[in-house]
């Protein structure tokens, strides 16, 4: 059976340059690069190249990037150590962030460890008001801003040199969640006026398991993980080599194709789109789809009511269509979409998030245009 993958915003095939590059470390690149002999400095060496690649694609310093398991654990770090380091008792955030930022926030709030948390307004695509982040942060003590770069589920963008200057203008310490961007659009942290970004090399064509926080040397922050003196006293555990080799391979072959791939990918999305709306009636959006307003891998559709609504993402997937209904975080679990309900999105149109990369062909997404079509009128209302 044709198998179509559209899934990738929950994670992304690996680029063959990046298994070339673990496969060498792998089979010739064992020492702890802890240790202090010869082997373990080839290791170390290594680990340090990673990081000094990683810090000149974004404009950092070396010392600013701390290697992590992922993006969770990277948004964690910045979010529970940001806050504990600077005794703050107020967060910002909104009700559409990804698990990893909105659960930490509220078991904060829950254990006592910050006093109020404050969720931003947005509208019915997912777009911040600016201006009632501003007011939020109007006449308090110290806060800790959390918002995310593009919307994990429906792709809509978050200005992040507005939310960087607004923070700016009340000493605010700003965490942008960037792991859907991350790779996908030019991140310069001298621009940005972020203290914390994310990256999960997993979602731009690297491996699972690593990931990395950019921390602006302006903040000092404890480790969140004790147990050693890795990442420069940060990060306790043996740093995953094989891993960082691939992410910074993985993102200078990101920065190096960026352009490229944005416009060809862009041109599928819009291709999608066009045709789901003429050959499907009643078909819509959730969130931004405007190229300058959306994430050009992402397109979550909105289909017509239809009997089995439950059944969609099954239905597709017995036609060899891999996507997703929501976040991939929550993939399997039967509780509807806490970004489609903070949208208040209408609970019996199904939504379908369709993600691409370059790796996605015209001709893949024609045959998921036929399947789609087969599925709505198969299970179209009376």
């Amino acid at each position: 059976m044709k198998r179509v993958y559209l899934d990738n915003a929950a994670t992304t095939p690996l680029d063959k340059e990046v298994i070339a590059e673990m496969s060498n470390v792998m089979e010739n690149y064992f020492g702890n690069p802890s240790a202090i002999h010869a082997l373990g400095r080839e290791v170390r060496t290594l680990v340090e190249k990673a990081r000094k690649s990683v810090a000149n694609l974004l404009g950092a310093s070396p010392s600013e990037i701390f290697f992590t398991s992922g993006g969770t654990e990277a948004d964690n770090t910045a979010i529970r150590c940001g806050i504990s380091a600077y005794g703050i008792k107020h967060a910002i955030t909104s009700k559409i962030e990804h698990h990893a930022v909105e659960q930490t926030l509220n078991i904060m709030l829950r254990n006592g460890e910050i006093d109020k948390l404050s969720f931003v307004n947005i509208d019915e695509k997912g777009n911040i008001d600016y201006a009632h982040l501003e007011e939020l942060l109007q006449n308090n003590d110290r806060t800790f801003v959390s918002l995310m770069h593009a919307n994990n589920e429906l792709g809509t963008l978050t200005d992040m040199i507005k939310v960087g200057d607004i923070c700016e203008k009340y000493n605010a310490i700003y965490h942008a969640d960037t792991v859907q961007t991350m790779g996908h659009y030019v991140h310069n942290v001298r621009q940005l006026k972020a203290h914390f970004i994310v990256c999960a090399a997993h979602k731009l064509h690297g491996p699972k398991g690593v990931g990395f926080l950019y921390v602006n040397s302006s903040v000092k922050i404890p480790p969140m993980i004790y147990g050693g003196a890795q990442e420069r006293n940060m990060r306790g555990g043996t740093e995953n080599v094989y891993g960082i080799v691939g992410l910074a391979k993985a993102l200078e072959i990101a920065y190096a194709e960026m352009e490229e791939h944005k416009n060809y990918i862009q041109s599928l999305k819009d291709y999608l789109k066009d045709q789901l709306i003429a050959e499907i009636p009643g078909i819509a959006f959730n969130g931004e789809t405007d190229a300058d307003k959306s994430l050009y891998t992402v397109l979550n559709v909105s289909f017509p009511e239809m009997d089995m609504a439950d059944m969609l993402l099954f239905n597709l997937d017995i036609n060899g269509i891999c996507a997703s209904g929501g976040s991939a975080c929550s993939s399997g679990s039967n509780i509807g979409s806490h970004v489609l309900n903070g949208i208040n999105a209408d609970p019996n149109r199904p939504s379908v998030r369709f993600s691409f990369s370059k790796y996605t062909t015209k001709e893949e997404l024609d045959y998921v245009i036929e399947k789609v079509k087969m599925v709505v009128k198969q299970n179209a209302l009376a």
